[in-house]
């Protein structure tokens, strides 16, 4: 069968500093993305076996396994390609226009979104995310968190913010609120753009 592989960054390991180290960014993605991508394969070969042997008590405590495995990976793969340097383009609100509208829709401005999703980040407990998620087909956006590894179901993940410690604590220690100020900085917002569009008008399918 075939495997998982990294994705590779789409940017230099030091391109988001200062705002994420290199030495974060390197061990983030080398060790532990790619921990969740080889106990995920693992796991998916220890479950076509049983499948073929037909063993039901074994498939059944894989289930787990694939489900925090595989959502590292999807959460992962989704969030390397929502940060950006700062002094990118795509780091502008302006780049996505669609996403800007349906903001001040809901919040009444930028501002005002930006005060709620870093209020429901660092109100996350334990180990989780932090998402802008677009409901089909209307495009109407909401905040959404998920504990440990679990990924988005069912509505079209805009951005997330890992708010696991590998995340940030080497950098920022239990200092959460300066990390959180700081990714405001390095969103990629044409991403959010590009999943907002296709997510409600377009095929909903996000490229890992």
């Amino acid at each position: 069968m075939s495997q998982f592989t990294l994705p590779p960054l789409p940017f230099a390991y030091d391109a988001l500093e200062p705002v994420i180290s290199k030495q974060i960014m390197e061990i983030h993605h080398q060790k532990h993305h790619q921990t969740y991508i080889t106990n995920l394969n693992a796991a998916l070969t220890a479950q076509s076996g049983a499948l073929q042997s037909q063993d039901v008590p074994q498939l059944i405590s894989l289930q787990q396994k694939i489900k925090f495995n595989g959502g590292g990976h999807i959460n992962h793969s989704l969030f390397w390609k929502n940060l950006t340097p700062a002094s990118s383009p795509q780091a502008k609100l302006e780049s996505a226009p669609g996403v800007k509208a349906a903001i001040e829709r809901k919040w009444g401005s930028y501002e005002g979104f930006q005060k709620v999703f870093s209020a429901t980040l660092l109100g996350i407990q334990g180990s989780g995310w932090g998402w802008l998620v677009a409901n089909k087909p209307k495009g109407e956006l909401e905040i959404v968190t998920t504990k440990d590894q679990d990924p988005v179901t069912g509505d079209t993940p805009l951005f997330g913010v890992d708010m696991w410690e590998h995340a940030y604590y080497l950098q920022y220690l239990n200092n959460k609120a300066s990390y959180v100020d700081g990714i405001w900085k390095i969103i990629n917002w044409s991403t959010a753009e590009d999943r907002y569009q296709n997510g409600i008008e377009g095929p909903a399918v996000l490229k890992l």
